[in-house]
């Protein structure tokens, strides 16, 4: 797939990795501790934090698998549109009962939080869950990235890993959250850019918008499925699943989720915070469906242009489809928007990885090595331990990038289900925390724990079961579990005085916190600008609607 990367292409890829370290070395000039390092001195606007975090929502996997989706995936179409649906409800949902609390505390680690609620175990228990499940997932990605970067490029492997991986750890380690906040805007414009202009080629291909939906099959014009619910019918992305269990999964991943929070704890108030989710929740779905557009248009290139299809690389499963947009843009593009069409690819993949490295460092760091540290350290000694700590982290993704495949490929395609797995049940720690009295660490732990095995028995047992009906399953069962504990000890406990003077101050924060910065710090009034996001959602759906008819 390499025959039409010239010198011109190569030249624009290597000055967009120089500027970015050039930007980064910039920016570390003004670190002068940890908390400059991990949420940039808490003085960042909304605007590029709620774009840094749509940007690492669309990574190469979205950006190559969704189009792949909506054109060839048996099932696929425009139902991938329906994930995006819970997004805006979910931005209410941070915004108005979760963000207030982590800004009260002014955490540099979300899950410090747990062990003012719960106890240390809590905490590390999260904590490390997180480091695991995220190390792990970031080899996994930087392998299939890598993978992509070779069939494009030519490079081979180890290249294509070193291409993607030193830049982005390089960058990572000098720039810390403010140059993975800027970086993400740069590479978030750039792939905007490349994909309304590879959508611009595809609408003249097909003679413009009508004739492009015309040739477009009519069974993937459907955009939502009302006739399947997921629940055992085998209908993985049907209406329901995707809007509930993906409301739990989004409110999750962006409000319990250390490589997510730790952005929005970089703004410099609450209505930064907030603004910065109301961003994300009004323009995340249009920049999905541009992506979606351009699937639309491969799928009637490919209609049309049966070569196309054959020149892809094949796979144990066929064709690989993932690999349609990047093979559009190598052989369509003229000299130069090749480079910049892999610069847009780059860019998508280093906005997963650089946020993700960040975080396992801040996570590193404040709930493991300067929690368990005696003794006082300079700021300027904090600083340089986590820039080392960074970097430790960005060999680990990379080295295991290396052994990774040697796993069977269906473990690695379950990997990216590993999330759903456990996004219920965190989420249900961090609720419990939030609104419960007595319940406790132990409790909260055994109810993460059995909420895990109850989806993983799902997984095995039975995968008819929508994958994104685990995030609700999971939060049922963690928080059920977890009453139940807390209900049989205190039934129990002889004497349970000093404990239970404990537990309530949980929820007296919470509610302090909430009061505080929603009612006394903020300027806007919102909860009225929670009802855009609500409206935003109406509208959404009344639009999917109006493409299903």
């Amino acid at each position: 797939m390499n025959q039409s990367i010239t010198g011109i292409d190569w030249l624009i890829i290597a000055a967009y990795c120089v500027g970015l370290l050039a930007m980064a070395y910039w920016l570390a000039r003004r670190q002068e501790s940890r908390e400059d390092y991990y949420v940039a001195g808490r003085n960042v606007g909304p605007w590029p934090v709620g774009l840094s975090i749509m940007a690492t929502q669309c990574s190469t996997n979205s950006i190559l698998g969704a189009p792949a989706f909506v054109a060839f995936a048996a099932g696929g179409g425009l139902l991938w549109l329906q994930y995006e649906l819970a997004v805006p409800l979910a931005m209410a949902v941070l915004i108005l009962f979760v963000m207030p609390l982590f800004r009260h505390l002014r955490l540099v680690s979300v899950y410090a939080y747990l062990e003012q609620r719960f106890d240390l175990q809590t905490r590390l228990t999260l904590s490390g869950l997180f480091l695991f499940v995220r190390a792990f997932a970031t080899a996994v990605t930087v392998y299939s990235i890598a993978l992509v970067i070779d069939l494009i490029t030519g490079l081979g492997f180890t290249a294509s890993v070193l291409l993607l991986g030193a830049f982005t750890v390089l960058y990572d380690v000098m720039g810390g959250i403010r140059g993975v906040i800027y970086s993400d805007v740069i590479q978030l414009v750039i792939l905007a850019a490349m994909l309304v202009l590879v959508l611009l080629f595809l609408l003249d291909a097909s003679g413009g918008f009508s004739q492009m939906w015309q040739a477009f099959s009519a069974e993937r014009k459907s955009a939502l499925d009302f006739e399947h619910h997921g629940f055992g019918d085998g209908q993985t992305f049907a209406f329901w699943p995707m809007l509930l269990g993906g409301l739990f999964l989004y409110v999750s991943y962006y409000g319990c989720d250390q490589s997510q929070v730790q952005r929005q704890l970089s703004t410099r108030d609450i209505d930064a915070t907030n603004n910065a989710l109301l961003i994300n929740g009004l323009l995340r779905f249009p920049l999905v469906l541009l992506y979606c557009l351009v699937g639309v248009g491969i799928a009637v290139y490919a209609a049309g242009n049966p070569e196309f299809v054959a020149a892809l690389p094949e796979s144990d499963n066929g064709p690989e489809y993932n690999l349609a947009v990047p093979l559009y843009m190598i052989n369509v593009l003229p000299t130069g928007l090749v480079g910049l069409s892999l610069v847009a690819l780059f860019a998508a993949a280093m906005s997963s990885l650089d946020s993700v490295l960040n975080s396992l460092s801040a996570t590193t760091m404040e709930d493991f090595v300067r929690r368990f540290h005696r003794g006082d350290w300079s700021e300027h000694r904090e600083l340089i331990l986590s820039r080392g700590i960074t970097g430790v982290w960005g060999g680990i993704t990379l080295v295991m990038a290396f052994c990774v495949g040697d796993i069977a490929p269906t473990v690695l395609e379950a990997i990216n289900k590993i999330g759903s797995l456990a996004n219920g049940p965190i989420l249900a720690v961090f609720v419990m925390g939030f609104i419960t009295h007595h319940v406790r660490g132990p409790h909260v732990i055994a109810g993460l724990l059995l909420g895990m095995a109850v989806n993983g028995a799902c997984w095995l047992l039975r995968p008819e079961i929508s994958w994104l009906w685990w995030n609700v399953i999971g939060f049922a069962v963690a928080v059920t579990v977890a009453m139940a504990f807390a209900l049989v000890w205190r039934s129990i406990a002889v004497d349970g005085t000093v404990d239970e003077a404990r537990a309530p101050s949980g929820s007296d924060l919470y509610e302090t916190a909430i009061r505080h910065h929603l009612q006394e710090e903020a300027h806007y009034n919102w909860h009225r600008r929670s009802l855009w996001l609500v409206a935003w959602f109406a509208a959404l759906l009344g639009l999917l609607i109006f493409i299903n008819d």
